[in-house]
This record gives C-alpha cells, sequence and structure tokens, in this order.
C-alpha cells in the first residue's frame, strides 16, 4: 500500500495544503511566494461576481438536491412496486447520469435554444405565440441549468434509494397492512425516515456535485445572460487561466474546499456516530 499512500500524500494532499497556501500569496501569472496575509481574501469578498456566483450555487444546491431526492424517491417507489420491464426502467432511469455533464449540457442548451429546439418545434407547427426561452432569460437561465442538472443527477438517486427500499423488513409493511395504514403513508412516514443513510449518501454525492459545477454551465450558458449562471468553479478558473490571478483563484478554490467540508462533516461525524452506537448496543 505504500506507492498508493505516497501518491495519495503527493498528489491530492499536497496539492490541496499548496492551494491553500497560494491563497496567502501575491501570485498571479506565476506562483509569487510573497505573503500578502488575508489580502486575496478580502478582494474575493468583495468582489461582486463572486457573491453573485456563490449565491447562484446555493440557488442551484437547493433546488438541485431537493429535485433530485424528490423525484428520485419517486421513481424508487414505482419501481419498488415490481413492475414489468423493471430493469429496462432501471437502465432508462440511470442513463442520463452515464453521460458527462458537457454532453447533457450540450443537449439541453439545444433542446432550449429558442433558434432550434422546443419553442421552434412548436411554432412551426402553427403556434406562433409559443415562447418557451428560459434559457436566454436572466430571471430563469438558472433554472434551466438546474432543470438539465435533476435530469442528469435524478437516476442516481433513484438507485441508492431503491437499494435502500428493498431493505426493509417485510415484516414492516405486513404490519401497516395489518393496522390499515395506507400504502403512500407507509412510504413518507415509516419507510422514508428509515432510509437515512442512503438519503445522506444521495445528498454528500450531490452536494459535492453543486460545489464543482462548472461544464454543464459552460455547455448550457458560458456563465450568461449576463451573470445568470455564474458559478464558483467558472470564476476559479477564469480567474486562473484567463485573468492571471492565480492567488485570488486559490483562494475561491480554498473557499470552495470548506463548502464541501461543511456538507460533508456532518455526515462524516453522523456516520462515526453510529459505528459507536452500534458498538455499544453489541458491547
Amino acid at each position: 500500500m505504500a506507492p498508493v499512500i505516497a501518491l495519495v500524500l503527493i498528489v491530492f494532499v499536497g496539492g490541496l495544503l499548496w492551494t491553500v497556501a497560494v491563497s496567502f500569496t501575491a501570485s498571479k501569472s506565476v506562483p509569487d511566494w510573497e505573503f500578502v496575509g488575508m489580502a486575496n481574501w478580502m478582494k474575493l469578498f468583495g468582489n461582486a461576481r463572486w457573491i453573485i456566483s456563490y449565491k447562484n450555487m446555493l440557488v442551484f444546491g437547493i433546488v438541485y438536491i431537493g429535485g433530485c431526492l424528490f423525484l428520485g424517491y419517486i421513481l424508487a417507489i414505482l419501481i419498488d412496486e415490481r413492475v414489468r420491464f423493471e430493469s429496462l426502467f432501471r437502465t432508462v432511469f440511470l442513463f442520463p447520469h452515464a453521460l458527462s455533464f458537457i454532453v447533457t449540457g450540450s443537449v439541453w442548451q439545444w433542446y432550449l435554444n429558442p433558434q432550434l429546439g422546443l419553442q421552434k418545434f412548436v411554432q412551426d407547427l402553427g403556434w406562433t405565440g409559443f415562447e418557451f426561452s428560459i434559457i436566454a432569460s436572466r430571471s430563469f437561465a438558472l433554472y434551466a441549468v438546474i432543470l438539465a442538472a435533476i435530469w442528469h443527477g435524478t437516476g442516481i438517486v433513484m438507485v441508492l434509494l431503491l437499494a435502500g427500499l428493498r431493505g426493509v423488513d417485510e415484516d414492516i409493511w405486513k404490519a401497516t397492512r395489518v393496522d390499515g395504514i395506507p400504502r403512500w403513508r407507509t412510504y413518507l412516514s415509516v419507510v422514508l425516515p428509515m432510509l437515512g443513510p442512503s438519503v445522506a449518501t444521495s445528498v454528500v454525492l450531490l452536494g459535492a456535485g453543486v460545489v464543482k459545477n462548472y461544464d454543464l454551465v459552460i455547455a448550457m450558458t458560458g456563465g450568461g445572460p449576463g451573470t445568470a449562471t455564474e458559478v464558483p468553479a467558472k470564476f476559479v478558473m477564469e480567474n486562473l487561466f484567463e485573468r492571471s490571478n492565480i492567488g485570488l483563484a486559490a483562494s475561491g478554490a480554498t473557499m470552495m474546499l470548506i463548502t464541501v467540508v461543511c456538507i460533508a462533516a456532518p455526515y462524516l461525524y453522523w456516520q462515526s456516530w453510529q459505528r459507536r452506537r452500534g458498538k455499544g448496543v453489541d458491547a
């Protein structure tokens, strides 16, 4: 295991520490180890573009994660009812997750493009007054990106929650039928609380995707119209490669890391607590 451990320490942990260290330096086009303290961080939080991108990320995360969990649970319930062609439905619903965000973004950009997609198709059928140009609207462009992201991420949530549903003890279903509890109420009030680990895993996976979201935005809107779909990852990449401000980019990347830690830490603590609790019960 020594080579693997060394690789992880050098490439991943080393790269992480290097990025954090650069965020406190005067690095511009190339790394410059002149220490400037919190100057880059002050510029970061004083930058209107960063504030907008971070707010967009929060809105994106809340709606995206909530939408994936809701639709994923609905699909998992439907498949859990032992429908015919179950394997086919699982494959179809999971297929979008097999696509890259670049491909997903390109497809949805074509579909939502007023000159190429749904709007033009309906207008060509004769409904010339039909309009569906949310991707070109400053107010709704972000939700167009969220729509594509939900289409991409719902399948993996469905698989995780379906695995949890298949692990529910059959005696619970028998007890609810004896008590006359409607099946929908059983899924909502009895089964859902038992899927805590699956839901937590889904939130962590989706949350990490929210923070690093870049290629989907680039493929669909390029951050526009204006700054309507700006996200932190795009801000970091622009400052790193286009604006030659490595120090500011490293500050943004470190802030993204802190966000991921804030998402993952409660889940990891909960897992640790569960293990300790399990050991205590066994003892």
